[in-house]
């Protein structure tokens, strides 16, 4: 059977060596590539054809639920292990809508690592313990309130975006978030730098998408 080959997307080097060098000395796993980012990772990809991406969600120009809806909507072929400090409910939810097959901690040891990638290589799903108790949990419960869209923000900076999906300006936002007109404008900055949108409309356009906002018939107005 031939070796699964796999890329490794993390911008940390040395984590990235170290998992790259336990994966390149597994028998059946054959590292192809590595990605320092998510835009990379996503450019790779289409190159590469990887059977596994493992992949870091945290990365400065592309996080890693975007780079992962982008590869698997080019390719469903490639199985993608998310691999991530990160264990809260809305990352992984993300994730998962995203397209990933697996969800595994960074602490997990590195032959949990090498054996999560074969698995989700063979197709199957795959979850740390800790995130499979929490799954279990969720889907054995009643219905719960819907998880939160872009885990990249902070909850703050989802609730300006809300309220810029809201149609409201700086001043109103800062009036009904209790801030600073340049606070408010310091959040929304950093939403378009971590939504990857060239301009406010376009947050907004991504936030209705998503769910957010009271009238969907008025994208782009603004009440001051």
């Amino acid at each position: 059977m031939p070796a699964l080959r796999v890329l490794v997307v993390d911008d940390h080097p040395l984590f990235r060596y170290g998992l790259a060098a336990a994966l390149a000395a597994a028998p059946d796993t054959e590292v192809v590539g590595e990605a320092s980012g998510g835009g990379v990772a996503v450019s790779m990809a289409a190159v590469l054809h990887p059977d596994v991406v493992v992949m870091d969600l945290n990365m400065p120009d592309l996080g890693g639920v975007e780079a992962t809806r982008r590869i698997v909507a080019r390719d469903p072929g490639v199985k993608v292990l998310v691999l991530t400090m990160f264990d809260d409910d809305e990352s992984v939810f993300a994730a998962m809508r995203a397209g990933a097959l697996g969800y595994l901690l960074k602490a997990s040891r590195p032959t949990q690592i090498v054996r999560a990638v074969r698995s989700v290589g063979e197709g199957e799903a795959i979850f740390s313990p800790a995130i499979a108790v929490r799954l279990l949990a969720y889907f054995g419960t009643a219905p719960r309130e819907r998880v939160e869209a872009f885990p990249e923000l902070t909850a703050r900076e989802r609730d300006v975006l809300r309220l810029m999906a809201d149609g409201r300006g700086n001043t109103a936002i800062a009036r009904s978030l209790v801030l600073s007109p340049k606070t408010v404008r310091n959040h929304v900055s950093n939403i378009l730098r971590k939504l990857h949108v060239a301009d406010r409309a376009q947050a907004v356009s991504r936030a209705k998408r998503a769910g957010l906002g009271e009238d969907p018939g008025h994208v782009g107005t603004v009440r001051p």
